[in-house]
């Protein structure tokens, strides 16, 4: 699959220590495994002048105090606190002056953020999705993506999960409902 750099951004979901290292209150071994294809991943676009957008779950402490229903914290525990090492990107992956980075506070980097403000600006159709947790914040965001008329390609061999099934899951259903599905080694950036 060919992509056009000057339209596309890579969107490296979620790629933080809470997740990713091994003393992490939420660690998935499958999260750490797709480190270092996804920092291959991230070194091809950046060398062929693509975007380069990361995410991070940051929660306040406070978030959920006074919520009727949706609280992570009851689901998943406290995790990647506002401040903590837990929510920052792993070393791995460095983010450069030039890569964006965008906080979100729920599984869906599109809501109350500024992302499709900032790929409208810069003319960004194709979203380049990998990282974790398949089935919670990387199907959520790309599933946004669709939504919102990008297309997003999720890369199958960088992206994270707790259990293979889980990545089974958000990929057939990422290719049946609203994007594609690729290995990394099919992308091409020209």
């Amino acid at each position: 699959m060919r992509l056009e750099p000057a339209s596309t951004a890579v969107v490296v979901v979620d790629m933080q220590n809470g997740f990713c290292h091994p003393e992490g209150s939420l660690y998935a071994p499958g999260s750490e495994d797709v480190i270092e294809p996804i920092a291959a991943l991230v070194e091809r676009a950046r060398d062929a002048g693509a975007r380069l957008l990361f995410t991070r779950d940051v929660h306040p402490p406070e978030q959920f105090d006074d919520a009727h229903y949706y609280d992570e914290f009851d689901q998943w525990g406290e995790h990647v606190l506002e401040g903590s090492w837990e929510a920052e990107i792993v070393d791995e992956l460095p983010v450069e002056e030039a890569d964006n980075v965008v906080e979100k506070h729920t599984y869906d980097a599109f809501y109350n953020t500024e992302l499709e403000g900032w790929l409208n600006a810069r003319g960004i159709d194709d979203l380049v999705i990998c990282g974790t947790l398949a089935n919670v914040c990387v199907l959520h965001t790309g599933g946004s993506a669709g939504l919102r008329d990008f297309r997003p390609i999720m890369v199958e061999d960088c992206i994270g999960a707790i259990e293979d099934e889980h990545r089974e899951y958000a990929l057939e259903h990422a290719a049946w409902l609203f994007g594609e599905v690729e290995p990394s080694g099919e992308l091409e950036f020209a």
